[in-house]
């Protein structure tokens, strides 16, 4: 039976393409016992996998994500399936070199090209504003498709057992763009709560992710791509669901009438 490496395996795309893949997986995780930080924990987990969904959890980790790679392909893997991002063909990304490595590894690869991805309201960075009625982000007017987990979980799935993915780039988005007024009305209208959207300087945004402990870089970076949306950009739509699965992607309006909102969370006076 082939087995199926799932890097961030507890994760919000890997959880779901451990689900899919079902006995076929292995998930990775310091859990058990596997530290993508630490190389001596890589041959054991490598041991016997087929085939790796590969992910970073950490942008600015250098090249260990090549390195394991290499070491995967070396392994006996014989498919593997980047997550990567948009625009990280282009040098300088921080997934550039990840996306060469798989592309020049030896083995089948399928690389997957999510935008923003709707958990990211439900579970994600965005959850706590949802949960406490306001969601702050420097993105003014702008929209974006946001992407289903799930669509991407079943692109990845697809691809790590399937031959005709090999070879493939997928540009994966949602069926329209949504803007964040909209997205945050929807998701109130579902859970029957009050949840404001509000417009914050890109520059106060950087200085606010600092302050709550996320690396100046990285905050830049984030803040960087929401405020192309404040521009206008990030719009458009790519057809890698319907490529790769035969389908249309799921609707946003999908994504919120399924999703199990977080509580708000009660004042200790009336909790």
């Amino acid at each position: 039976m082939s087995t199926t490496l799932i890097l961030g395996g507890t994760g919000k795309t890997g959880r779901r393409v451990a689900r899919q893949l079902g006995a076929a997986a292995r998930v990775a995780s310091r859990t058990r016992g596997f530290d993508l930080a630490d190389h001596a924990t890589w041959a054991s987990t490598l041991d016997g996998v087929t085939a790796v969904y590969l992910v970073e959890p950490n942008l600015g980790a250098g090249d260990r994500l090549p390195r394991f790679v290499a070491e995967a392909v070396s392994a006996g893997a014989r498919r593997l399936v980047l997550l990567s991002a948009p625009r990280a063909g282009e040098a300088g990304h921080p997934l550039h070199a990840a996306e060469e490595a798989v592309r020049n590894c030896g083995a089948g690869w399928t690389i997957l090209r999510p935008n923003w991805f709707a958990q990211n309201f439900s579970e994600g960075p965005w959850a706590a504003g949802i949960r406490d009625g306001a969601l702050t982000l420097p993105a003014g007017e702008g929209r974006a498709p946001f992407v289903d987990a799930e669509d991407i979980a079943a692109v990845a799935a697809a691809a790590l057992t399937d031959d005709r993915h090999h070879g493939q780039v997928y540009e994966l988005t949602g069926p329209r763009a949504v803007g964040f007024a909209e997205a945050t009305a929807l998701i109130a209208q579902a859970t029957g709560r009050k949840i404001d959207y509000r417009d914050i300087d890109p520059e106060a945004f950087i200085e606010q992710q600092v302050r709550y402990g996320v690396p100046e870089p990285v905050a830049s970076l984030l803040t960087g791509l929401l405020a192309e949306l404040r521009d206008g950009r990030g719009t458009d739509l790519a057809d890698g669901v319907q490529r790769a699965l035969g389908r249309p992607p799921r609707s946003f309006e999908d994504f919120v009438a399924t999703t199990t909102w977080p509580d708000p969370v009660l004042p200790p006076s009336l909790a």
